[in-house]
């Protein structure tokens, strides 16, 4: 069985390494953790992804980010793969703004940072 690509974006470079190396641990065979530091790099690997006739499995993002907002990767990459689960981080929480963000596009979780990466890995597997 081919690895399931999750793709995690997030703009602080020491954060986002730590948790590839977390869930390449917790989630194991099987998986394959792609990174991107922006949500514009992030925008280029899921058009990368579509071009090679992939779907991750899952997209994980941070949601306060420099130019583009983790709120607009993942309507990017709803739009691009219906089925995909999606997760967000973030370390900054309004209770409205994440219910309507979670009501649009069906959201996999929300997760507070930092985050329990067991539980992020049971929202990616789909437990």
């Amino acid at each position: 069985m081919p690895d399931r690509l999750v793709l995690c974006v997030d703009d602080e470079a020491v954060l986002l390494l730590a948790l590839r190396h977390r869930l390449e641990s917790v989630l194991g065979a099987g998986y394959r953790i792609e990174t991107a530091l922006s949500g514009e790099s992030a925008l280029a690997a899921l058009e990368t992804i579509r071009a090679g006739g992939g779907e991750p499995a899952a997209v994980v993002s941070d949601w306060r980010m420099p130019g583009m907002k983790g709120d607009e990767v993942l309507r990017a990459a709803r739009a691009r793969f219906p089925r995909t689960r999606l997760v967000l981080l973030t370390g900054y929480a309004d209770r409205e703004e994440l219910l309507a963000l979670d009501s649009e596009l069906g959201l996999a979780g929300i997760l507070q940072k930092p985050c329990d990466v067991r539980e992020l890995a049971k929202l990616i597997r789909g437990q």
